[in-house]
């Protein structure tokens, strides 16, 4: 004979939350936002679950495991709202996560296919840069162009980077932007922004942003640039044109840490090029 086991009337809630495939955390989280009703106490005030309690447990659960969020849950057990408009919203859901495992989906391709952290940026730019050989952008390079996406898009992005496609293809520049690099560096606290170096390096500056123009407009990257924006704005940013913020806001958020003197460079670079535009204009 096989013995006969007496089901209980009412179990703990570690026992209700292991039946119910779920935690005792998530039962009590249940019970704070009425989703689940809270039991009276037992004798020795701990709560007690019966086969109601039960019942809504598993029913939790699986609708859960269907993607039907908490909110929704509550109004189906209170028939508060029509089932057509909790599936809706589900589909959305669902709509919403499908789309996102595809931009994940494209992102893994192009980290295995560029074989570098450029494959996380947006396809735009990615695709411009991807035909570089290895090791040609530097990863401060890449820095740029993640910041300059979150600024002004997959288009500001992919502007930006006819600058490091022509730093390198041309071994000189290249050479000077590393050099022009290494001196802002060392304008560090120490260095009094009236210094005479901070003016010779503005002007340097500019030297060398008019030679990467002209480098540029050589190599026919206006043309290059001008079929961006021919793209359909749909296709070009997509979804991220949430993410984006204006350069405004940007510059209060974005943290750099420049000392006075080499703020002061830059602001004199500023100067040397924008006012040769407005004297040429």
């Amino acid at each position: 004979m096989y013995p006969f086991v007496t089901p209980p009337r009412e179990v703990k809630i570690g026992d209700a939350a292991a039946f119910a495939g779920t935690t005792p955390r998530a039962i009590r989280h249940y019970h704070q936002i009425g989703l689940l009703p809270e039991p009276e106490r037992g004798g020795d005030g701990r709560r007690r679950y019966g086969y109601d309690d039960m019942i809504r447990l598993l029913w939790i659960r699986k609708m859960s495991e269907a993607g039907i969020s908490l909110d929704d849950m509550r109004a189906a057990f209170d028939e508060a709202r029509d089932v057509e408009d909790v599936l809706g919203r589900l589909e959305e859901t669902l709509a919403a996560q499908e789309a996102d495992i595809k931009r994940q989906r494209a992102a893994v391709e192009r980290l295995r296919a560029v074989g570098s952290p450029l494959g996380l940026l947006s396809p735009l730019v990615t695709d411009r840069l991807s035909h570089l050989p290895s090791g040609a952008l530097r990863p401060s390079d890449l820095d740029a162009l993640l910041v300059t996406e979150r600024i002004f898009g997959p288009l500001g992005a992919a502007i930006q980077a006819s600058v490091f496609i022509t730093l390198a293809t041309h071994p000189g520049l290249r050479a000077e932007a590393d050099r022009l690099d290494a001196a802002d560096a060392a304008l560090d606290d120490t260095v009094d922004p009236h210094d005479p170096q901070v003016e010779e390096l503005a002007a340097q500056h500019c030297a060398h942003h008019k030679a990467l123009e002209q480098a540029m407009e050589a190599a026919g990257m206006d043309e290059a640039e001008e079929k961006l924006f021919e793209i359909d704005e749909a296709d070009l940013t997509g979804d991220e044109e949430d993410t984006q913020m204006s350069a405004f806001k940007a510059i209060t958020k974005m943290p750099y840490g420049f000392s006075a003197a080499r703020t002061r460079c830059i602001e004199l670079t500023g100067r040397l090029l924008y006012g040769d535009l407005s004297a040429g204009s």
